[in-house]
């Protein structure tokens, strides 16, 4: 099982930019594979990683096809990896996310992309409640050197039904809760990825042990889950 990404994934994506098209793909499409494959085996690796961790039940690699029904962008390729990582439900809440990407643009990603109805109104309740806690653990030093700032869409006033004036709208307006963390192309290629990759996701976890137990208890605490 692989444990590096190699370079080769970057000067391809790379020529991928300048040629995307059919014609290109096809005639490279051997070439993509054999890198889709070592790529493939470092998410594996990762996964497994996560799982003497965490209690992680799926992994996702992206396909490299564009869904361009919807967009104006036409070209018919990505020219990244992608790969998500679920903690098992209903107990545990959040995921994962590996982006790898030519041109300094690799990332992670963690906590919340789409929370649904129930969740989001869940989390925003408890916010104008007490956001002491959440605070506490998103500015705390050690999880902000590595995390920074919660980043996320979100509102431009207040939800329906939430005070624009609350102390804590800023929290409160957030549609999505989600921390990032950004990687060079060295950074990416080395050795030490996956071990810089693990300690990154390690540090999330007072974040996700927080809005874990959020998820699955009412406004008293008490368990929506059996």
């Amino acid at each position: 099982m692989a444990s590096t990404i190699p370079k080769k994934a970057f000067s391809f994506f790379k020529n991928l930019e300048k040629n995307n098209n059919r014609e290109w793909f096809t005639e490279h499409k051997p070439e993509f594979k054999s890198i889709e494959a070592e790529v493939k085996s470092f998410y594996n690796a990762l996964l497994e990683s996560l799982q003497k961790q965490d209690d992680v039940d799926k992994m996702k690699m992206f396909r490299i096809y564009r869904d361009v029904r919807f967009s104006k962008d036409k070209t018919p390729y990505k020219t990244h990896f992608g790969g998500s990582f679920g903690r098992t439900k209903p107990r545990l809440r959040g995921g994962y996310y590996l982006h790898i990407a030519p041109n300094n643009e690799s990332f992670i990603a963690t906590g919340f992309w789409e929370p649904n109805k129930d969740d989001l109104f869940r989390i925003r309740k408890e916010l104008e409640l007490d956001a002491v806690d959440f605070r506490k653990i998103i500015n705390a030093k050690k999880f902000k050197s590595v995390w920074g700032d919660l980043v996320g869409d979100e509102v431009k006033t207040a939800p329906k039904g939430f005070n624009k004036e609350h102390a804590d709208i800023d929290l409160i307006r957030k549609k999505q809760f989600i921390f990032t963390k950004k990687f060079s192309d060295a950074q990416v290629t080395s050795p030490d990825f996956l071990k810089e990759v693990m300690s990154a996701f390690k540090a999330i976890r007072p974040y996700f042990d927080y809005m874990s137990e959020v998820l699955t208890t009412d406004l008293n605490g008490v368990s929506l889950i059996d």
